[in-house]
């Protein structure tokens, strides 16, 4: 597909007061309209007497370049045969205009649109498939040329015509399973280049603050280093060997205290500036580095002289100085060894997310795929709380973890979505029965009641116009249901919105089924597999 500019898709001018439609002519009526009816092949099995009805209730119109036949997102009104000229399918995905696909009248410009199995007949109508989903229209078509003849039936006439004229049914059916095939081809090629996207905006967010540590501990490395070495010769140069042992023995302990476990703010700061006051009078170079140091572990100026007790004034600056550089460096040293295992913990997050050296089915463990979309959505999260929720010892399931992560990252999106940055977002596995549970539950906004019946249709959607595809949830529930016959169901009110996936344990013959919707609950939506 190509994304164009805002302007017509086919020449990227803009559409200087668009017309919805164009006007009549002669050449779409009588004789020379039932011509050319007649020479379609969706038309080519009617009788005589039911192409002159279809002539009778034809709404013949002439666009010109760039007119809009309709629009993404309206109520579906009419059924269009294309009789001229060409249309161009556009549909705008988080703002860019996508081209989905072109009908045409041109022999060459069609054969150039079937490498992709289009068949030859569904360059010729389109609209059906919105009409038979009493839906809305999921696509913007606009003429693509200096002239495009359309003929539009309404959505009475077009359900009259099935029924009236047979031959019809056998042309629109094949034409609207491969729109559908398509339609989902395109879907999963978006969904997993997003899901990409996805995986690379989190985890160049997550990498930034631990790759920063790094490069930051690896400037300063070497300025620290010549620092401690010219304060350990001062040192050496200025203490006995008791006062030596001393100091020794401090920095021993200190590097055997393990990190605290809380620690008060507004107590750390009074510690480090009594520190950082006493060091100054005592005339180190550093002590302000001296009393971040040891005010970070813990410990206040009562340990800190307890300890230097062996030293004597004559050299406690030099020894002042030694342990400012070793503190400075072991905080170096700190930052390095918590930089590296967070690196490894996003490296092995991503690759497990992206199931990237694994055999296609396998087992696996469900929580592991919530914890690893969580990583990679950490950014959409900022603001929001995380429960967790996991039963101990939950079994391990057989499936495609991989395509199971597509589907956590859409519920968990969806749900930061909904929440705009502020709530509680509820992580759920247990085991019921045969089956695995996984619940995902926000406090957001909930999903509108009118709406809900609908959430797994293909290409519905409760977003605005070019901020969804109303493919995330379809997706998802064709994964759960077709490829880990499981289901997938929800509930929704103002501020709780709960998606439910059952997914059947490794060696149950029996798929996973919602149980059944009783009148103190609330509205269930979503099918078991058939």
């Amino acid at each position: 597909m190509r994304a164009g500019p805002a302007g017509h898709p086919a020449t990227g001018r803009p559409h200087p007061g668009r017309r919805e439609y164009g006007v009549n002519t002669a050449e779409t009526n009588g004789p020379a309209l039932r011509s050319a009816l007649r020479g379609l092949e969706i038309f080519a099995r009617i009788t005589e007497e039911q192409l002159d009805w279809l002539v009778s209730v034809s709404q013949p119109r002439v666009l010109a370049d760039g007119d809009v036949l309709f629009r993404d997102g309206e109520e579906a009104t009419g059924f269009h045969i294309l009789l001229s000229g060409g249309l161009v399918v556009t549909k705008v995905v988080d703002g860019r205009e996508e081209v989905l696909t072109r009908h045409s009248t041109e022999e060459e410009s069609a054969a150039a649109e079937d490498h992709d199995g289009k068949p030859s007949a569904a360059h010729r109508f389109t609209g059906e498939l919105p009409l038979l989903t009493d839906g809305s229209y999921v696509a913007t078509a606009a003429a693509s040329g200096p002239s495009t003849t359309v003929v539009a039936y309404p959505k009475p006439v077009f359900f009259e015509m099935l029924t009236r004229c047979h031959g019809v049914a056998a042309v629109l059916i094949p034409v609207l399973a491969w729109r559908i095939k398509s339609s989902e081809v395109q879907a999963r090629k978006r969904a997993t280049v997003e899901a990409l996207g996805t995986l690379a905006a989190g985890l160049a967010h997550e990498l930034n603050n631990p790759a920063a540590a790094v490069a930051r501990a690896a400037q300063e490395l070497a300025p620290a280093l010549e620092r401690l070495t010219r304060t350990a010769q001062a040192w050496g140069a200025a203490a006995s060997d008791a006062e030596r042992a001393a100091l020794d023995r401090l920095a021993e302990e200190l590097e055997k205290l393990p990190p605290p476990v809380t620690t008060d703010p507004f107590a750390q700061a009074d510690a480090e500036e009594e520190i950082a006051d006493w060091a100054e009078e005592a005339g180190t170079e550093r002590p302000g580095l001296l009393g971040s140091g040891v005010a970070d572990l813990g410990l206040e100026l009562g340990w800190l002289l307890e300890r230097l007790q062996g030293v004597g004034p004559s050299a406690l600056a030099r020894a002042l100085d030694h342990l400012a550089a070793l503190l400075e460096i072991r905080s170096l040293a700190a930052e390095l060894r918590a930089a590296g295992p967070r690196i490894s913990q996003l490296v092995s997050a991503t690759r497990d997310y992206a199931n990237l050296d694994r055999a296609p089915e396998q087992s696996f463990r469900v929580t592991e795929g919530l914890e690893n979309t969580l990583v990679v959505l950490r950014a959409k999260l900022a603001g929001i709380s995380i429960v967790r929720e996991y039963e101990p010892g939950l079994p391990e399931l057989t499936g495609y973890p991989g395509e199971l992560n597509q589907v956590w990252t859409n519920l968990v999106d969806n749900a930061a979505e909904a929440m705009e940055g502020a709530g509680v977002l509820t992580l759920r596995a247990r085991a019921e029965g045969v089956c695995m549970v996984v619940e995902v539950v926000d406090t957001g906004r909930g999903i509108p009641a009118a709406s809900l019946p609908r959430i797994f249709e293909p290409f519905y959607t409760t977003k605005d116009v070019g901020k969804g595809t109303g493919l995330g949830l379809h997706l998802s529930y064709r994964i759960v249901t077709q490829r880990h016959h499981g289901s997938i169901t929800a509930r929704s009110r103002p501020g709780e919105t709960r998606m439910v996936v059952r997914l059947p344990f490794a060696g149950s013959a029996q798929p996973c089924v919602s149980p059944a919707e009783t009148p103190e609950t609330a509205p269930i939506v979503g099918t078991s597999p058939s």
